[in-house]
């Protein structure tokens, strides 16, 4: 229990304890927080108090204005900062407690807060790692017999993405123009977007002293670079995506925003939600190898909110779905030497699960357009529309415990009119 209020829904109880960056209206600077029930506790109000043996020499990185100083330390100084705050907030705890200055000076209600990115983000890679998403994708434009390409087996697939299209959880997204072929015998055409999509995923910010250009992480240090996790929506534009996907992969279809929730979840704080991860046949190479269990119980949901109605849902799915795990698309990144950065920011890919309810994008929900889902008060759709809001939230749940992520919002605005 914490001496700060924690209301039986909250996705913030003192087991969960997640990092955000935030601002408020009489105080514009960006600083760290973290969030516990409703309220915010401001890390650089009580940065003095973070006096353990491997904080002590780095409490500036509470009183920056991005999480990147704390990614950057080892993964010792990451725990030390979880367990001090857990000390702290809990509630036979009189420090912050018992002294009402400090309290009234570190505690800001949520409300009155503005979130912001919670790093810098010096390079986003977007994985394909879902087994029942790859399938679907395949039989609609394969067929059965070659829903999965020969290599899906044996590598985590991966494009690097936008980082600059990066933007936190409330921030709108804009239908994109471009090019497309809606008719396969007729010349493309330039225009808005017509077949506007979300992808349900998850993604998680790397962290620690990072190996040099040329020196591969590997499996047995990876967990000391996996600093945390945030939901994500990754805006996609089908139509435009399809036409020019071929023969380099995603570009335009997908640089037009990405969405992540302003909250980002500690590993330490999912420990308890880890279950068995998904069985690969064939059994993967040696370096992608590890018995330990890094997958995680973490239901999601996907709800779309039209312009002047109710939000529905749409969408409900799980993140032990995901058949390659982080720690196996991490090392698989860097197996080259290709050098991380903390802050860098790795996506699983849209999470769908076997059930057509638990599908992670509207090209599934509407197998490609031809059927309708069904909103509240008779909408539906096949593909979002101007003025949709797309919620994502996601949610740990057993014995009791419950913590979450919050929500990842965005709605999505007309296009803009080119000649």
């Amino acid at each position: 229990m914490s001496w700060v209020h924690v209301s039986s829904q909250s996705h913030f109880p003192l087991e969960n304890l997640p990092y955000g960056v935030f601002s408020t209206p009489g105080n514009p600077n960006h600083r760290i927080g973290v969030a516990i029930g409703d309220q915010i506790l401001d890390l650089s109000k009580i940065r003095s108090l973070f006096d353990g043996p491997a904080l002590k020499q780095n409490q500036d990185v509470f009183a920056a204005s991005t999480l990147n100083g704390l990614m950057s330390l080892p993964r010792a100084c990451w725990k030390e900062a979880r367990a001090t705050l857990s000390s702290l907030l809990a509630a036979n705890n009189p420090t912050i407690r018992d002294n009402q200055q400090l309290r009234a000076e570190a505690l800001v209600p949520q409300a009155e807060a503005t979130m912001h990115l919670p790093a810098n983000i010096g390079d986003y890679t977007d994985f394909y790692s879902s087994i029942d998403h790859a399938t679907n994708v395949g039989i609609m434009f394969r067929g059965k017999e070659n829903a999965l390409m020969p290599n899906w087996k044996y590598i985590p697939v991966g494009y690097h993405g936008r980082a600059s299209s990066v933007v936190v959880s409330g921030t709108p997204v804009r239908r994109p123009n471009g090019q497309t072929r809606p008719v396969d015998t007729e010349p493309p055409k330039f225009g808005p977007c017509r077949l506007m999509d979300f992808e349900l995923e998850m993604a998680f910010f790397v962290g620690g002293p990072t190996p040099g250009l040329g020196d591969p992480i590997k499996m047995e240090e990876v967990e000391d670079h996996i600093f945390g996790m945030v939901l994500m929506n990754d805006w996609s534009a089908r139509d435009i995506q399809k036409w020019e996907y071929v023969p380099l992969g995603p570009f335009l279809g997908k640089n037009l925003g990405t969405s992540i929730s302003a909250w980002v979840v500690s590993m330490e704080a999912l420990k308890p939600f880890a279950v068995e991860n998904y069985k690969q046949d064939p059994v993967p190479f040696p370096y992608l190898q590890h018995k330990d269990k890094y997958c995680f119980d973490i239901k999601l949901s996907v709800g779309i909110k039209p312009e002047h109605g109710e939000l529905a849902t749409v969408s409900q799915s799980n993140f032990k779905h995901m058949y390659w795990t982080m720690k196996q698309q991490l090392v698989h990144h860097s197996v080259t030497g290709c050098n991380m950065s903390p802050g860098d920011l790795l996506a699983s890919g849209t999470i769908s699960g076997p059930e057509e309810t638990s599908f992670g994008s509207m090209l599934e929900l509407s197998w490609k357009g031809s059927r309708t889902v069904q909103l509240k008060g008779g909408a539906e759709r096949k593909f979002l529309q101007d003025g949709d809001t797309v919620v994502m939230e996601g949610v740990c749940e057993m014995a009791g415990l419950r913590l979450g992520f919050g929500t990842v919002e965005g709605k999505l605005q007309p296009a803009h009119k080119l000649n």
